[in-house]
C-alpha cells in the first residue's frame, strides 16, 4: 500500500524553523499499529493522521499517541488548504480525543480553536525535578499543573535560555512534560517559553501549540490581557499568536510551510 506523506514546518513561514509535523491524510482510518510504525519512521515530534470519512484526527509521537497537538493540527489544516480540500475562510472541524477542534485557514495563516486548560497552583514538584532541570528554587517564580503537565515561570530569560536539563534523569520520574516561561520586555513578544517532554520521546519540543493554551491562561490571569504573542525559544524557534475567549477556549494562530511531499510504501 502506498500512502502520501507530508512534512510541514508549523508556526513559522521559513523552512527548517518552527516545529516539523508529519501529515498523513486517508479516506478511512489506518490501523493503529500502522500509525505507530509510521510515526516512529518519521522520527519527528508528532505525526498527524486524518481520516476524511469522519474527520477523525489523531496524533502520534515516535513512542505514544497523544490527546492534543497544536502544531500538527495546524500542519493538517495547511495541507488541506494547499491541496485544495479546504478554502480560505472556511472552518474545518476535526474529531479528536480532546473533543471537536476547529481550524480556519486564512490567506497567510491558520487559526485554531482549542480548549483552555485549568491551572492547578497547588501542585507539588518531585524534589528532583528542579535539580534535573538545572534550576535552583529561588529561580522559580511560580508553579502550576495542567493536564498532567507542569508549568514553571522563571526569574529571567537568561535562566530559561541557559537550561540544559538532564533528560535521562527526568525520564526516571513521573511526568508528561514541563513548560518553562518568562515575560519579555520585547514589544513584538509578550512571553517566551521552552517545553521539555522526554516522557513521550521528545526531549525538547520545538514549538508547542497545546502548551500555549496553558501559557495563555497563565499570562492572561497574571497580566490581565486577552491577546498575546508567544515565542518558543527552542533551537528552531517559532511564533504563536494566542487569544483567550470568554467561553473557556483559546484561539491559536500561526503560519506553516510544506518542506516534504512523498510516497510511503507500507
Amino acid at each position: 500500500m502506498d500512502l502520501t506523506i507530508y512534512q510541514v514546518d508549523a508556526f513559522t513561514a521559513e523552512p527548517f524553523k518552527g516545529n516539523p509535523a508529519g501529515v498523513c491524510i486517508t479516506e478511512t482510518g489506518l490501523d493503529e499499529s500502522l500509525m505507530h510504525s509510521i510515526a516512529a519512521e518519521m522520527a519527528i515530534s508528532e505525526t498527524a493522521f486524518l481520516a476524511l470519512a469522519d474527520m477523525r484526527l489523531r496524533w502520534f509521537t515516535p513512542q505514544v499517541e497523544i490527546s492534543l497537538c497544536g502544531h500538527a493540527t495546524l500542519a493538517t489544516a495547511h495541507i488541506l488548504k494547499e491541496s485544495g480540500r479546504a478554502a480560505c475562510g472556511g472552518t474545518l472541524f476535526f474529531q479528536t480525543q480532546s473533543g471537536p477542534l476547529a481550524a480556519t485557514p486564512h490567506q497567510d495563516r491558520i487559526e485554531m480553536d482549542f480548549p483552555a486548560p485549568t491551572l492547578d497552583f497547588t501542585v507539588s514538584l518531585h524534589p528532583q525535578v528542579l535539580p534535573l532541570l538545572g534550576l535552583r528554587p529561588e529561580q522559580v517564580v511560580a508553579t502550576a499543573g495542567f493536564d498532567s503537565k507542569i508549568l514553571l515561570e522563571l526569574d529571567s530569560a537568561q535562566t530559561l535560555l541557559e537550561l540544559t536539563p538532564n533528560f535521562d534523569g527526568l525520564k526516571q520520574l513521573p511526568g508528561r512534560s514541563i513548560v518553562v516561561t518568562v515575560q519579555t520586555a520585547t514589544p513584538q513578544v509578550d512571553f517566551i517559553s521552552r517545553n521539555f517532554a522526554p516522557w513521550v520521546g521528545v526531549n525538547e519540543d520545538p514549538v508547542t501549540g497545546s502548551a500555549h493554551c496553558a501559557l495563555a491562561v497563565y499570562w492572561g490571569e497574571k497580566l490581565k490581557q486577552l491577546r498575546f504573542t508567544g515565542y518558543q525559544a527552542s533551537t528552531r524557534g517559532g511564533v504563536v499568536d494566542v487569544e483567550l475567549s470568554a467561553d473557556q477556549r483559546v484561539k491559536l494562530s500561526g503560519k506553516a510551510v510544506t518542506t516534504l511531499r512523498g510516497t510511503l510504501s507500507v
